[in-house]
């Protein structure tokens, strides 16, 4: 007889369901957007590149940095390594054009020590990109992927459960909630996790780099135990928000789960690179200012990145300068 193999399946805190939309609601939403095209919404409004600072970017190794490629993908160089979040240098999602070119061309990168990956999503994880960064680069990825990447000819690949952690060069990575879900094909639905990532080292900022997320209390219990100075928090792909609020946090409820992790700084991120919702990047930097007004957090502690812009650390205590490697 046969045995039934069963693929495990993984879920949200408190059960949240998420991408479980019926047919008529997601006829509704197509709808909508079909009529939002005609109305000829305004997509001109891009987040502007700025040239990077490549002699800096390729031969640092002390001093703390966060530069944003766009969309999530960033290099944050931390206590000598050169970590890659959420790699996709893609000129496409899907049909859609990229509205910006990346930050620092891959070309450019300096080679690449440890990847992480917040989930198996195809604007998160793009394998051309993943094979053509250069170095001999360590796979953080959730529970669940390893085997899909070993398939595809990635060797050091380690997977992570929720609250887990792995130690590279005395930089801790831990695995931390998010409330999403995943699929790259349609019998793979959410046999893979999702969730964010808190990175440590004893000399420089922790850096929470939060992958998706609809608003939930994990960002509170993420806050209780780390003490977050730098929150890389997504702003983008939230309108509907009656259809994707489960999924994609606002931009208000990204200000607010800053507010829960008591971080000391907010870096913006998964806008201005590709169109996969209805709302625009002028929308959304829009209202992320005015909940800002409204919310009583000051100037000061939002950094809103140009692509390519490097975020520079000089000491452990977080004083910070944002430099904008232009000419200008």
């Amino acid at each position: 007889m046969r045995k039934q193999r069963f693929m495990q399946r993984f879920g949200n805190l408190d059960s949240a369901r998420v991408n479980n939309a019926p047919m008529e609601q997601i006829g509704r939403w197509s709808q909508e957007r079909l009529s939002r095209i005609r109305a000829s919404r305004d997509y001109s409004h891009c987040v502007p590149n700025a040239k990077p600072d490549l002699p800096f970017l390729q031969q640092n190794r002390t001093e703390p940095s966060i530069t944003w490629i766009g969309h999530s993908t960033f290099l944050i160089q931390l206590a000598g390594l050169n970590i890659v979040t959420d790699p996709v240098w893609a000129r496409r999602m899907a049909f859609q054009k990229r509205l910006a070119p990346p930050g620092v061309e891959l070309s450019d990168m300096p080679p690449t020590d440890v990847v992480l990956v917040s989930h198996s999503h195809y604007d998160h994880l793009h394998m051309g990109s993943l094979r053509r960064l250069r170095g001999n680069k360590k796979m953080l990825v959730p529970a669940g992927l390893r085997t899909k990447l070993f398939l595809r000819g990635f060797r050091d690949v380690t997977e992570l459960h929720w609250w887990e952690d792995d130690v590279c060069h005395n930089v801790k990575f831990t695995f931390v909630p998010a409330q999403h879900w995943t699929r790259r094909n349609p019998w793979d639905k959410n046999t893979s996790h999702w969730g964010g990532w808190v990175i440590q080292a004893d000399n420089g900022p922790t850096i929470y780099f939060a992958g998706d997320s609809g608003y939930f209390r994990g960002f509170g219990d993420i806050g209780r135990r780390f003490k977050i100075d730098v929150a890389l928090m997504p702003i983008g792909a939230y309108d509907p928000e009656w259809f994707m609020s489960a999924q994609h946090v606002s931009p208000e409820e990204a200000l607010q789960a800053f507010v829960d992790l008591g971080a000391k700084y907010f870096v913006p991120m998964h806008y201005g690179a590709f169109k996969l919702a209805d709302d625009t990047p002028k929308e959304a930097l829009v209202r992320l200012e005015a909940a800002r007004e409204r919310m009583g957090i000051s100037e000061e502690r939002l950094f809103l990145l140009k692509h390519g812009e490097t975020m520079r650390f000089h000491n452990e205590n977080t004083d910070n300068d944002a430099k904008d490697g232009s000419d200008s």
